[in-house]
């Protein structure tokens, strides 16, 4: 059981946490190159997901997971979320609805990014040494960087408040729609997770989810190329 929930942890919690820490250092970085050196100054831009953590969706949640998965022996699901970064948009963006867009837009850019780079790790553990014990576990992990990477800028793009996706939605309203639509963000959060928990979004985020993996595996089909050329 031990075993089975450290394997978990390092092929999902991990992954998970490097995801959401990169996701929210990029937040932190886009606006700072946009005038705004809130979380910059709060030492949030930064690989290290200590100051990201948040207590509950950042340990509690996973954490829990991960020893649901290993109780019951099963592959484990685990999902998970970090402390917001900071940003004065009003007092710091000289164009606040386009930079808060950008700024927002960098947290799933960061994810494809590196789901990008991983699949490109993944290709050449896959070819270069199948079936070798421990490089399976490598491959296992970069599998899941990349599945959670994916996953996790998929469902931000989504247009409702609060995720990205409805701050780069609402460069497109009208000014006096915009601020509306934020004055209820937070009981549309409560909708949001209500939906989540029925799954009557697990359908299209699979779709949109496996649309992206197919998009990179293709993007990345240089390496089959190379490696062909070079074996």
């Amino acid at each position: 059981m031990i075993e089975n929930a450290i394997q978990i942890i390092c092929v999902y919690a991990i992954p998970l946490i490097f995801a959401i820490t990169l996701h929210e250092a990029a937040h932190g970085w886009a606006a700072k190159k946009l005038g705004d050196d809130t979380a910059w100054i709060l030492g949030r831009v930064t690989a290290n997901p200590v100051p990201h953590i948040d207590p509950v969706g950042t340990v509690l949640v996973p954490g829990a997971l991960v020893l649901m998965s290993a109780l019951t022996g099963g592959a484990g699901f685990v999902f998970g979320w970090a402390k917001p970064v900071p940003i004065a948009a009003a007092t710091n963006f000289r164009h606040t609805r386009r930079d808060m867009a950008l700024s927002a837009a960098a947290g799933p850019a960061s994810n494809l990014l590196l789901a990008f780079l991983c699949m490109i790790f993944y290709k050449l553990v896959y070819y270069l040494a199948p079936g070798t014990q421990g490089w399976i576990f490598v491959s296992a992990v970069l599998f899941q960087m990349v599945w959670t990477n994916i996953t996790l800028a998929v469902f931000n793009l989504m247009p409702v408040p609060p995720l990205d996706g409805s701050r780069i939605a609402t460069v497109f309203l009208p000014r006096g729609a915009y601020f509306g639509l934020m004055r209820y963000e937070r009981y549309i959060m409560v909708g949001l997770f209500a939906v989540l928990m029925l799954g009557w979004l697990d359908t299209p985020l699979r779709v949109a989810t496996n649309f992206v993996w197919n998009l990179l595996v293709s993007a990345t089909g240089f390496i089959e190329a190379i490696l062909r050329a070079v074996l």
